[in-house]
């Protein structure tokens, strides 16, 4: 199929109506309307309806607009991978939450790239929504996440179980900063601690919180694995009972017929949590 077709289906959707959409698209109306007959031609089904106001959605249309997404994202991830370097003989394609990207994300790209001097490795970082739709349309071969969702064909493992814990400055345990690790932990700070829901000091990513906690005090939740070393040499201490929230890794990848380079991928990741004490630290304190 022309991929200009789902395209302009798209530019119809967002713009209202079809000469909107032509001049979004730098095209004649007429080469608009013939785009849209050949694609309720070859898909069999009206698509829009045509009145005074503009198009709307048939039926048919609103169910068609998914599958259009997905064409245009898979087309466009396929104009980034090629033409591919012939000295290569295969892509990894990773991704990371936010919050996963250091160091999760960042050593396991070290080491592949090290070990697999003939594979291309791409890694990214999104937030969750995007790392499901990515990795559901094919744009992604494995990703990182805390909180995973399923559908069939996708496997979903749970690398390892983290707590964030509560940690304050031993020199300034003032202001306390609201660091964002996303939806869910959201829902149940707030539900513990409505007083800190709506502090004047936000942030969602951790190490810059990390630091201006370091640089000038304060509190907020972090990463036990994170603020471990800064609890031994004394910087920070824990604050004595408050609420702790679990925090699981999940590693979630397409089941069907995996690559052998993607399984020789998640190899390298499974070898680097088992043969790095930090992460094996981590690991031990789950039993």
């Amino acid at each position: 199929m022309d991929i200009e077709l789902a395209r302009t289906f798209l530019a119809i959707v967002r713009c209202g109506s079809f000469i909107a959409a032509a001049e979004q698209l730098c095209v004649t109306q007429t080469t608009v309307t013939a785009r849209i007959k050949n694609l309720e031609s070859q898909l069999q089904c009206p698509l829009f309806v045509r009145n005074r106001a503009g198009a709307s959605l048939t039926v048919h249309g609103e169910q068609f607009v998914r599958y259009a997404h997905q064409l245009l994202q898979t087309w466009e991830a396929a104009r980034a991978a090629l033409p591919f370097p012939e000295q290569l003989r295969v892509q990894v394609r990773l991704a990371a939450e936010t919050s996963l990207w250091n160091p999760l994300l960042k050593d396991w790209f070290t080491q592949l790239s090290q070990q697999r001097s003939d594979y291309a490795v791409h890694a990214s970082v999104h937030d969750a929504e995007t790392l499901r739709k990515k990795l559901e349309t094919g744009e992604l071969d494995a990703v990182l996440m805390h909180e995973p969702h399923y559908w069939p064909g996708l496997q979903v493992e749970q690398l390892l179980e983290e707590k964030l814990v509560q940690v304050q400055s031993v020199k300034m345990p003032e202001p306390y900063i609201y660091v964002d690790w996303g939806i869910l932990f959201r829902q149940q700070h707030d539900a513990v601690l409505p007083e800190y829901a709506h502090s004047a000091l936000r942030c969602n990513v951790g190490p810059l919180a990390l630091h201006t906690l370091l640089q000038e005090g304060g509190r907020g939740y972090f990463r036990t694995r994170v603020v471990e070393p800064h609890l031994a040499e004394g910087q920070l201490q824990r604050v004595a009972h408050a609420p702790e929230f679990s925090w699981p890794v999940y590693l979630m990848y397409a089941s069907d017929q995996p690559s052998a380079a993607l399984l020789e991928a998640l190899t390298v990741l499974k070898n680097l949590m088992q043969n790095d004490s930090n992460w094996r630290q981590t690991q031990d304190q789950l039993f």
